[in-house]
């Protein structure tokens, strides 16, 4: 009797596990790709805010209270949602959020300090 030269099915079913165990290790590692990538992207729309609210300081010696009143100086990224939450002469806050995130990064800056995006 002669023997075909296909595959037994122990071998079938050893390289579906060994692919299952794959797919268990690097699906995690996509998913914490991403939210870092939501956070990135959160903490670069608030510096890029930062420049522009220094900018329209320099030109009318005050922050402005909305991005509406930035115009063209700022744009947010898609999906990232900016929110001016107080302005004034001497200082200005602002939060941040992504419409795939559950994480939230604010910053404020004073005349004294200017700190960078916290996120949690």
């Amino acid at each position: 009797m002669k023997q075909g030269n296909g595959f037994t099915l122990i071998e079938l079913l050893i390289v579906v596990v060994i692919i299952a165990i794959l797919a268990a290790i690097a699906l995690p590692q996509l998913f914490g790709t991403k939210e870092r990538s939501y956070v990135a992207s959160m903490r670069s729309d608030l510096r890029n805010l930062m420049t522009a609210q220094e900018a329209y300081y320099a030109d009318f010696h005050l922050y402005s209270g909305s991005l509406g009143g930035l115009g063209t100086l700022y744009m947010s990224s898609p999906n990232v949602s900016v929110a001016v939450d107080s302005a004034s002469g001497t200082g200005w806050g602002a939060t941040a959020v992504h419409s795939s995130s559950a994480i939230v990064c604010t910053v404020a800056v004073t005349s004294n300090f200017a700190g960078s995006p916290i996120c949690s």
